[in-house]
């Protein structure tokens, strides 16, 4: 029988990603499980876990893999790097017109590569069976409270990097004193189970909405609003989840008193551009408008969120946003001001334990569909372009692709 052959890729995006879509336990759990692959991993300096830590568990360290049949990343790979004929599976950024990687799909198509992106990998019922989201919640809300430390000068954390996994920072958000403070998080899935997580870390207490809403508290709090918290449906139909996801352009926001009570805000929410925005500019001039810190992990440009300008960075996580010039400036430079953190990458931070649960739901939901017989299509599903062609679910993309 002919063995298949993976090869883990460098990450080749910068500024570098550190994580890894197979981390040394992973690579070698799908060696022993997987009689039919032989697998191969091409050296990184920058990635979290080194070299030795394969070579550790019996995996080849190999620079070229032109041999391999299936190349997995996590970023997008960069565009000379690609290998002709191959099969790619990674994070491509393209299926909904991101015009930055136009240049990406075209060179794949060019080059007759086969393209699987982890974002599609989905069951029959659509939930996503690989992710990195709860990982983006957990720094996210680290990231907000860092920024709320700053701010108010009560504390300085160090930046989430700096730590060796998530056990040693939770072990620091449990020795930080925190005052009195409000949290609101949007949101109801991994990401926002993930900032929840590191807010209990920090010891900081939820309440119900309602109370959040009605009452004054003399110890931290945070509130989780679902859907149904932060909209309604124009005609007053009563909300179904369901229906709000289909049709979102039949619903306008009731999130603005939040706005009033909040002090710090985790946007942890999906988006869809039809649904209702949480913030406008109108909002943040009005006199009794409370929010001074917003960490936008769902990170939607300008649009649900109107002091989200830009995405910032793990080396430059926060800058203010000034609700009179709608403009930014430095972080922390007015009172006035409100101050934004918006990563993009926020599990990058923590690498170590993102890549390992990532690894462990890749190895165990789509490695046998992607090594054996795809019986429940969840690679098909996620095949964006085949032997170089766009597939019929993504042949939207003809056009803008060859425009």
């Amino acid at each position: 029988m002919k063995k298949i052959k993976i090869g883990l890729l460098r990450e080749t995006k910068n500024p570098p990603d550190r994580r890894a879509a197979l981390t040394p336990n992973t690579a070698k759990e799908i060696v022993d499980k997987f009689s039919n692959i032989e697998l191969f991993v091409q050296p990184g300096q920058f990635r979290a876990f080194k070299d030795e830590e394969y070579i550790a568990k019996g995996i080849t360290i190999k620079e070229n893999l032109s041999e391999c049949d299936i190349l997995i990343g996590v970023k997008e790979v960069k565009i000379d790097a690609f290998i002709e004929n191959k099969t790619y599976m990674f994070f491509s950024h393209v299926a909904k017109f991101q015009s930055y990687n136009k240049p990406l799909l075209k060179a794949v198509i060019d080059k007759k590569i086969t393209l699987i992106d982890y974002e599609y990998l989905t069951n029959e019922k659509g939930m996503r069976l690989v992710a990195f989201g709860k990982w983006a919640g957990v720094v996210g809300a680290y990231n907000g409270v860092r920024a709320w430390g700053l701010r108010t000068k009560q504390f300085n954390l160090k930046h989430a990097y700096e730590y060796h996994d998530r056990d040693e920072m939770y072990k620091n958000c449990n020795n930080t004193k925190i005052q009195p403070i409000k949290i609101v998080i949007t949101g109801g899935g991994r990401v926002a189970n993930g900032a929840m997580e590191t807010l209990h870390a920090f010891g900081i207490q939820e309440v119900s909405t309602k109370e959040f809403l009605q009452n004054q508290f003399d110890i931290p709090v945070f509130t989780k609003v679902e859907p149904w918290d932060y909209v309604k449906h124009k005609a007053g139909r009563e909300f179904e989840l369901e229906h709000f996801f289909k049709n979102p352009q039949e619903y306008e926001s009731i999130f603005k008193p939040y706005t009033k009570v909040a002090d710090l805000y985790l946007a942890c929410h999906f988006w869809d551009p039809k649904s209702p925005i949480f913030i406008s500019k109108e909002d943040y001039r009005e006199k009794d408008f409370k929010i001074k810190v917003i960490a936008d992990v769902s990170c939607d440009i300008k649009q649900p969120i109107a002091s989200t300008l830009r995405a910032s960075s793990i080396a430059e996580p926060f800058y203010d946003y000034n609700p009179v010039t709608e403009k930014e400036e430095p972080a922390f430079n007015c009172d006035k001001n409100v101050t934004v953190m918006a990563i993009d990458n926020l599990p990058g931070e923590l690498p170590r334990d993102a890549s390992e649960e990532f690894s462990k739901a890749l190895i165990n939901n789509i490695f046998p569909s992607l090594l054996g017989q795809d019986k429940e299509g969840i690679i098909k599903r996620a095949t964006i372009v085949k032997e170089g062609n766009l597939t019929d679910k993504f042949n939207y993309l003809d056009n803008w692709v060859n425009s």
